[in-house]
């Protein structure tokens, strides 16, 4: 398949790869082009920037959490449709997993996905080692990537910019430069940019930024690199393919195989969403209605009820330490899922989802707030994040998994838990000193703080599915 497509790459973090690959992103749109944008690595954030951008879903790209043969699949998947790609890097270009020699790294996702590489280079405090360390990124390639154009970030003054693209010569085309401007920087707290779904300003912000990204990057140059990208041999990624996949394999302690239906056909999952749960992967909501069932949106900050006839509950990721207040104002919400747990409602609670199932949490300003109260502990603010990739094993049969599988995910949080959850915890986690346990887990619950992309284990949706889909609905009679 023929998918123009380049890599938006940096030497290092905080050289600018999110606003100009977020740019780049609304400048095409605006010029006419269907563009399809994704990022490297777990991160949901900026995922959330591309959206607003192009319009489309934003999708991630990571080889520990799909596998290497997912990820051009996936890149086509989401790129259905569109007249090019934009996918934005992680880190510098050859930073990876720590101790992975590079594995899901910028490099190695545009060498799996064959993806030509155009570099964004801060030069505010630099003019000739930029040429250096431009050479050095292009020759040192470990892995192999194709290096095709650098656009200068945070230039002094035209002057400056002058004597950096003079000592770049001939080495690369420079298809941009762009000044110093805070006003189109996204803000920041605890986790990293503030989400999009919780700015007010992005859309005006975005605006303002594509309209700079015209102004001083060369478009036509950049769409001629684009679709100078080699075609790609791969089938797109399918969800109803990784359904089938599952309801034809042996799943249980019979062995026998399920060959027959859809596993979620008659299912009502509502999904959080809205300003306190800005994340979930886009493939999630795909599994889910690609096994049948029926995903219904679910904002805890202003839906009173859970929708009438709900037979699945999934809360993923998000932030709800920073809008714990106004959480716990939604009384009835709280009380209509509180019930409908314990009376046994398969809900799946991933990071932000296991905050808002626990008694309290209390956000940077340290006070505690009410939430759902299913799980026996208590969350507040911890002294560091955690950021890691992990590999997780199942401790029992529950509502997602069976003794002793293993799936890949990823923690990013600046929360703990206080107190022991109780009950059988749902993952063993690959830890320095042994395995870790990890949340909580039962026939019907399964919460931790660990994320998994279900593309990368779609029997996960689909068992999810298949428990909602036999599931008590919830109705007006049983709240």
């Amino acid at each position: 398949m023929t998918l123009p497509r380049l890599m938006v790459a940096a030497p290092a973090s905080g050289h600018g790869k999110t606003t100009v690959a977020t740019g780049l992103m609304a400048a095409l749109a605006r010029a006419g082009y269907t563009v399809s944008g994704h990022k490297v690595g777990p991160d949901y954030i900026d995922p959330g920037y591309h959206a607003l951008a192009t319009g489309r879903p934003g999708r991630n790209l990571d080889p520990h959490l799909v596998d290497e043969e997912r990820l051009v699949p996936l890149l086509l998947h989401g790129a259905a449709g569109a007249d090019l790609a934009v996918v934005e890097g992680v880190m510098g270009l050859y930073d990876g997993q720590i101790g992975g020699d590079g594995f899901a790294s910028t490099a190695h996702v545009a060498a799996v996905t064959r993806t030509p590489v155009v570099l964004v280079v801060d030069i505010s405090s630099a003019s000739r080692t930029v040429a250096a360390t431009i050479h050095g990124l292009r020759t040192w390639a470990q892995p192999p990537v194709d290096v095709v154009g650098v656009i200068l970030n945070k230039a002094g003054s035209a002057r400056h910019a002058a004597e950096v693209v003079r000592s770049i010569g001939d080495q690369l085309p420079v298809l941009g430069i762009l000044q110093r401007d805070d006003g189109i920087e996204a803000p920041s707290r605890h986790l990293g940019l503030v989400p999009a779904a919780e700015r007010g300003d992005a859309a005006a912000a975005l605006d303002r930024l594509a309209g700079q990204i015209a102004e001083r990057v060369d478009l036509e140059a950049v769409v001629r690199l684009a679709s100078a990208a080699p075609d790609l041999h791969e089938r797109p990624w399918d969800a109803a393919a990784g359904v089938v996949q599952w309801r034809t394999a042996a799943d249980g302690p019979s062995g026998r195989p399920r060959v027959t239906g859809l596993p979620g056909r008659g299912a009502r999952i509502a999904v959080a969403a809205g300003r306190a749960f800005t994340f979930r992967y886009a493939e999630t909501v795909e599994l889910l209605e690609a096994a049948g069932a029926e995903v219904l949106d679910l904002d805890p900050l202003t839906d009173r009820r859970l929708p009438e006839g709900t037979t699945g509950l999934y809360l993923g990721g998000g932030f709800p330490e920073m809008h714990a207040l106004d959480l716990a104002a939604n009384e009835q919400l709280l009380d209509d899922i509180r019930g409908a747990v314990q009376r046994g409602l398969p809900t799946v609670a991933e990071c932000a989802g296991l905050l808002y199932l626990c008694r309290t949490v209390a956000g940077p300003s340290g006070q505690p707030a009410h939430m759902v109260g299913a799980i026996g502990a208590d969350a507040a603010m911890a002294p560091r994040l955690t950021l890691s990739y992990r590999t997780a094993r199942a401790v029992g049969h529950d509502l997602l998994s069976r003794p002793g599988e293993q799936v890949t995910g990823h923690e990013f949080h600046r929360t703990g838990l206080l107190g022991d959850p109780g009950g059988r915890p749902a993952w063993w986690l690959d830890g320095p000193d042994g395995p870790l346990p990890a949340g909580v887990a039962t026939r019907t619950l399964h919460a931790s703080y660990l994320h998994v992309h279900w593309a990368g284990h779609p029997h996960l949706a689909a068992r999810f599915a298949e428990a909602a889909a036999a599931a008590v609905p919830v109705t007006a009679a049983l709240r």
